[in-house]
């Protein structure tokens, strides 16, 4: 696997000085991000689809799923905005017919008491006044129900995209045509662009450096994620499905070397985290050492059943993205993340000042916190 020679010297340990040396350019112009937790997706048996090992009594997950607001202006007296993924759709009745069923068959269980539309007409944000939506890629936990969108509402999505509808053709298909009829599509095309953050091709969205959509295959086609920029100097990297978990990300030597573990943290681990499963070079049978740890623990799935389409295609974007999460000026969120459900500022509250607030540093190993929902790492049966 061949990977830019910055990328290396980073997953290695050499910390970066700017977020320039990403690629980005410089700005002022910023966006407003705000982020929803729609609701929560357990899927039954299904944890060795994205992720490796799975450990004996962790075989069954439970997901947030994500939907971020981004707000633009492009003007002192007129603003965008536009929403980065929905989640589900809150009937899964309704979905398409080979997900439905298996919601009725007790494969898979939602807990969503409102749907996206609703959690922003709470919020006194008219869906009138959403210019687009953006798709990470169109599966049903992150494309929602667009029928309950004005025609006004644009689609936006990575070229590429399966957009197979259901029918007699495409029984399997998870997208139905009401999630097109009447809306604007837009097909995002990486295959020009000049720009490029940490290899990952990029698109700046609103031409000012504000917003950057960015070429992330590998779970799905036409998966794309979103760099958002929410102060001069400070980012927000709206992962989708790069990856699942955190620890398919955590800890690259370089994360380490920034997020230093806690001790609480790095002392409750010592008895908490299986030495069958997991090891490092300061480690012992029964002892986990995490500080020594230069790896992941977790990768990305390649079985048959996993949920990405090109594994190893995936784990690349997977660690392109990871040398954003080792940086300090840049929050990673992906669509799942479990760790950071409880901690994270929910709307309407805005994301923007993430790190004058700490939050990066408090979060970013909850998922070795055994009380914390993302912990995998123990065997319980």
């Amino acid at each position: 696997m061949f990977l830019p020679s910055a990328l290396l010297l980073l997953l290695a340990g050499q910390a970066r000085a700017s977020y320039k040396d990403f690629g980005i350019p410089q700005s002022s112009a910023t966006v407003s991000v705000k982020v929803f937790n729609v609701g929560f997706l357990e899927l039954i048996n299904a944890t060795h689809t994205f992720a490796n090992p799975v450990v004996p009594g962790h075989e069954s997950v439970t997901f947030p799923m994500y939907s971020f607001l981004i707000e633009h202006n492009t003007s002192k007296s007129h603003q965008t905005r536009h929403m980065f993924d929905l989640g589900i759709r809150k009937d899964p009745q309704n979905l398409a017919p080979a997900f439905s069923s298996a919601i009725t068959a007790g494969l898979a269980s939602l807990k969503e008491d409102k749907d996206i539309t609703e959690l922003l007409e709470d919020g006194s944000i008219p869906l009138t006044s959403i210019d687009a939506v953006i798709w990470s890629h169109s599966h049903i936990d992150h494309i929602g129900d667009m029928s309950k969108f004005p025609n006004t509402t644009g689609l936006i999505y990575g070229q590429g995209t399966n957009t197979e509808t259901f029918n007699t053709t495409f029984p399997n298909a998870q997208l139905q045509e009401s999630d097109f009829a009447g809306h604007n599509i837009t097909e995002v095309d990486f295959s020009n662009t000049k720009l490029s953050f940490s290899g990952l091709p990029a698109i700046d969205f609103f031409g000012d450096g504000s917003f950057y959509l960015l070429n992330t295959p590998g779970h799905a086609l036409g998966h794309m994620s979103a760099l958002a920029r929410v102060t001069p100097t400070t980012f927000i990297s709206m992962g989708g499905d790069t990856f699942h978990h955190v620890a398919e990300a955590r800890p690259f030597p370089d994360f380490q070397h920034n997020f230093p573990c806690p001790g609480d943290l790095v002392a409750s681990a010592r008895s908490t985290i299986s030495t069958d499963f997991f090891w490092s070079p300061r480690t012992h049978n029964g002892s986990f050492d995490i500080p020594s740890r230069a790896q992941p623990l977790l990768s990305i799935s390649d079985l048959p059943d996993s949920v990405y389409v090109d594994p190893s295609t995936a784990a690349v974007s997977l660690e392109k993205i990871a040398t954003f999460d080792a940086d300090e000026d840049i929050l990673v969120l992906v669509a799942h993340d479990a760790s950071a459900a409880g901690s994270l500022p929910y709307f309407p509250a805005s994301l923007n000042g993430w790190k004058k607030a700490g939050l990066k540093k408090e979060i970013v190993w909850n998922f070795v916190n055994a009380s914390n929902p993302a912990f995998f790492f123990d065997v319980t049966a």
